[in-house]
């Protein structure tokens, strides 16, 4: 059977960041690495069940099943109840044991030029609180203002926290005020998309923000920040 779907792997020992691996069978079995399991991807952390859920193609789609793991599978931060299905989508964010790991779907159609490139602005989100009236980000007990590209970046990924945001939304929401280009999204370039998420990084710290970039389709933003 040929390649199906892929899931790349944002975080989740032992493998690295951005790892493939291809769903080109009837079902795939995902969980932890035992003497008595071994499962088609399998993690070696201790809090992913054994067998942790399972995705079967079914009808031409990728639909995920959790197995009754013990401490639970979430898509798009919605935690799934087990032994129900629930049909994959493109761009679909996978978390395992509440975010110990991590894995992006995308169906091989959409994924011709996907490239996962893991951008570390943070590591320690829950050190930081965001004020979106004073537009400013505590760091560590420090007050650090937001230019209004910051703030605009920031909210658009933080109203969307764990989910994919596309490159195309970011651009419509980061630079209403360009002009449109020929498909309809502003004239934006992602040198200059890339220099903002630059200039967050090195104004607000290493441990502020933490974003995932799937190079060509968006961004996320993993999230448990406090906001007022």
């Amino acid at each position: 059977m040929d390649d199906f779907a892929s899931l790349y792997i944002i975080r989740g020992e032992p493998f690295q960041s951005g790892t493939c691996v291809n769903f080109n069978k009837d079902e795939l079995l995902v969980g932890r690495v035992s003497n008595q399991s071994a499962p088609d991807l399998a993690f070696t952390n201790a809090f992913i069940s054994r067998q942790h859920f399972v995705i079967r193609k079914e009808q031409d789609k990728a639909v995920l099943y959790d197995l009754g793991s013990r401490h639970g599978t979430e898509i798009n931060g919605v935690r799934l109840i087990p032994h129900t299905p629930y049909p994959l989508k493109n761009f679909d964010i996978i978390k395992l044991s509440k975010g110990m790991s991590v894995i992006h779907f995308s169906y091989r159609f959409a994924d011709a030029t996907l490239d996962l490139e893991p951008l570390s602005i943070t590591s320690r989100l829950d050190l930081s609180q965001i004020n979106w009236e004073k537009r400013e980000c505590i760091v560590e007990g420090k007050r650090i203002p937001m230019s209004e590209k910051e703030y605009l970046l920031i909210r658009v990924l933080y109203e969307k926290a764990n989910r994919l945001v596309s490159v195309e939304e970011i651009k419509s929401q980061v630079w209403p005020e360009r002009s449109l280009g020929a498909n309809g999204v502003p004239d934006v370039t992602l040198d200059e998309l890339n220099s903002l998420i630059y200039r967050v990084r090195k104004k607000f710290g290493k441990d502020a923000f933490l974003i995932n970039a799937v190079r060509g389709s968006g961004y996320m933003l993993e999230s448990r920040l406090k906001s007022s």
